[in-house]
């Protein structure tokens, strides 16, 4: 079961404000020490406008208390002297960066949108990073490690009024068995011996790095540009790739190494700071229909025993499947959304169609046939499916939806926690507020009557 944490828009809201360009700024909030400027606030109503939604009083209360609340757990935390690492501010960084990069492409787009290099952004961003680590770090503090007892869950379900429970859409539980096709020896000899003869051919100067990813190179992100990436930051890659490229000079082609796709090797275009530029060359070993046949033949027997019932699904997944994650819990598939075994079916819909059709005609204990499906890692395996429970859509109770209910009597807890915290704390710590935001309609109370 997941543990479910506290979620605050003010993450997001300080997130995005400096992912927007920057308005003319003014103080519309004052939290001891800390300020809230508009174009904080602004970044987050963009953002939660930009799909055509209108800005309501309600979201625009939101919105402001949020940060006020950042700005409260950040004026405790000076009291508390907490402390966010430095080492903390560098990974995280490194991460939005990555992220903001990701959607821009190139430098080049980066700088057009922005007005400058994503370094000086970066550092930019630094001390507002700190502030909301820091900030999530007092917050846990604050919330810590909640739990909430059976009995607990009961009063909080008896206490919702019975034409305001939710209802719940059709859901299933499934276990898959997987089996994924063998890459045969020879195949990884093969793909070995040829990425070894294209790197001869680019060290001696024979060939160029570019012709020979242009023709030869199995990554099909790059092989329209010569093998090209730019603008990489540690991470975007397999740590495989990661450690070569970054330890390498620029100019200096790499040797030939092994990741989960197959053989690679690299030259070092240029460095910027943590950015690279990277040319690469990838030959992956090939399976052949013999490989995907023995996959499916494997398949084939283990279904037979499952269905003759000389062998149980679970102890069947237990002993031949090749999915980590599913193999040791009777192969149990879990919703990595919710964290629990349950899918809704229009959930499945927009994940797996395919799959979707299948379980249409299937009633709860069957199996299906051994069919082929891509995986996590993009690669084509074998799969069998078992429905372990169907439920109708239905109003929420206790004994089909307990995990549910549980995480909502948890979040409950948590907001009331919240709630005593700020009306705590609020009343020993400087807080003033814009003209513009004083008719704002707070969830919590801030005791601002006085100040």
């Amino acid at each position: 079961m997941k543990k479910i944490k506290i979620a605050f828009l003010f993450i997001l809201t300080a997130f995005l404000s400096n992912a927007q360009p920057q308005v003319i700024d003014k103080v519309i909030g004052i939290v001891g020490k800390h300020i809230i400027l508009y174009s904080d606030f602004q970044g987050g109503v963009q953002e939660f406008t930009k799909d055509g939604s209108k800005l309501t009083d309600t979201l625009r209360s939101r919105l402001f208390e949020d940060l006020l609340f950042q700005k409260l757990l950040l004026a405790q935390a000076d009291k508390d002297s907490v402390i966010t690492k430095d080492e903390q501010v560098d990974a995280e960084l490194e991460r939005r960066m990555a992220y903001y990069l990701a959607q821009f492409v190139s430098e080049e787009n980066f700088y057009s949108f922005y007005g400058k290099s994503s370094a000086a952004f970066k550092e930019e961003l630094r001390d507002d990073v700190k502030d909301q680590l820091t900030a999530q770090t007092m917050q846990s503090k604050v919330v810590g490690e909640i739990k909430v007892t059976p009995s607990e869950v009961r009063n909080f379900y008896n206490s919702i009024p019975v034409d305001s429970l939710p209802i719940i859409n059709s859901e299933v539980e499934l276990g898959q068995l997987v089996k994924k096709p063998q890459i045969s020896s020879d195949a990884k000899k093969a793909a070995l011996e040829k990425i070894q003869g294209l790197h001869k051919r680019v060290v001696s100067g024979e060939s160029s790095m570019t012709a020979m990813a242009t023709i030869y190179t199995d990554d099909p992100g790059s092989a329209k540009t010569g093998g090209i990436y730019k603008d990489i930051m540690r991470g975007q890659f397999v740590p495989e790739f990661d450690a070569v490229a970054f330890k390498i000079k620029p100019g200096d082609v790499s040797e030939v190494f092994e990741t989960q796709y197959g053989y690679h090797f690299l030259k070092l275009l240029s460095r910027r700071g943590d950015l690279i530029d990277v040319q690469h060359i990838l030959i992956s070993p090939k399976l052949d229909n013999a490989d995907m046949n023995k996959a499916k033949n494997d398949l084939d027997s283990i279904y037979q025993l499952i269905l003759s019932k000389q062998l149980s699904f679970c102890n069947a997944a237990a002993k031949y499947s090749d999915d980590a994650d599913s193999k040791n819990n009777c192969g149990t598939m879990v919703n990595n959304s919710t964290g629990t075994t349950r899918f809704e079916m229009e959930e499945l819909a927009q994940i797996e169609q395919n799959l979707v059709f299948l379980l249409d005609k299937m009633n709860v204990g069957d199996i299906t046939k051994p069919t082929i499906f891509m995986g996590n890692d993009t690669k084509q395996a074998f799969r069998i499916i078992y429905l372990k429970n169907r439920t109708s859509p239905h109003v929420a109770n206790l004994k089909d939806d307990y995990p549910r209910i549980q995480n909502m009597a948890t979040a409950n807890k948590q907001k009331k926690i919240v709630s005593d915290w700020i009306t705590k704390k609020s009343k020993s710590t400087y807080i003033k507020i814009d003209p513009e935001f004083q008719n704002c309609i707070f969830e919590y109370n801030w005791n601002l009557l006085n100040k």
